[in-house]
């Protein structure tokens, strides 16, 4: 399977990969600054935008692999948002060799355990909406938690609707029998060698702040960056200067 994506621009290759909350078109406004100088990729994972999660087991890393190797693209810096940035950990692990340098942007990780009251109650009542048939009040909470106030309006729309259409396809695959087989990868930080940008949001929540402090000391030689006007979601919340870090980062050496 090759995941739905988009490929825009020209030069050293860049994969962005979305929140668990979005899908692509998170990237959308970001991309155009992006692609004035790189060849940007962006695809949907499993089970979110235009990809689908079908009945059977899979690896998001592999799957980035593959998208790559059809795209004829050998090596590339990654970037992640939240469960895209612990997708592009996985990656880092499982494919070394592909991994040109990493971004890892408010980023989600297994290895540290959820205690924090707010991401507790909010997975709780997530879970109860979503069992009353309630994805209108699902979509809502997601919304409300991960959308920093720096966001648009538009944006916060927009979010919701890449949130509903997450909820409609991983709905639907939780029919299929048998369902979809998610390989858990893990991931050791301190065997991640490719060269490392740590983003953290001032306002994101406290589970996510400590992920991002946590990984910006265990990757070796990682740099770790806090912006006191983020939440979870920079590239939502002011797009144009995420583009600016982005670009910074790798004129800097963080990028091909």
């Amino acid at each position: 399977m090759i995941l739905a994506h988009d490929d825009e621009g020209s030069g050293p290759a860049v994969v962005l990969l979305h929140a668990g909350v979005a899908d692509r078109g998170m990237w959308s406004p970001v991309v155009p600054a992006l692609a004035a100088a790189h060849r940007v990729v962006t695809p949907d994972l499993r089970g979110f935008g235009e990809s689908a999660l079908p009945g059977e087991a899979y690896a998001d890393a592999d799957d980035i692999a593959n998208l790559l190797g059809a795209l004829g693209i050998d090596r590339a810096a990654v970037v992640g948002a939240s469960f895209g940035g612990r997708v592009a950990m996985e990656f880092a692990v499982r494919h070394p060799h592909r991994v040109e340098s990493l971004v890892l942007v408010c980023p989600a990780y297994r290895g540290l355990e959820v205690t924090d009251p707010v991401v507790l109650a909010f997975g709780d009542r997530e879970d109860e909406l979503l069992e009353a048939g309630d994805v209108e009040g699902a979509t809502a909470l997601n919304v409300d938690l991960w959308v920093g106030p720096e966001a648009t309006d538009a944006a916060r729309a927009e979010v919701a609707r890449m949130q509903r259409r997450a909820f409609e396809v991983q709905l639907a695959a939780d029919a299929l029998e048998p369902g979809p087989q998610p390989e858990r990868v893990e991931v050791d930080p301190r065997t991640i060698e490719t060269r490392t940008l740590v983003v953290s949001g001032a306002h994101d929540v406290a589970h996510h702040r400590d992920i991002a402090a946590l990984l910006g000391r265990e990757i070796p030689g990682a740099e770790f960056i806090e912006l006191d006007w983020a939440g979870h979601l920079p590239a939502v919340e002011r797009p144009d200067e995420t583009a600016d870090i982005l670009l910074q980062a790798w004129a800097s050496g963080a990028t091909p």
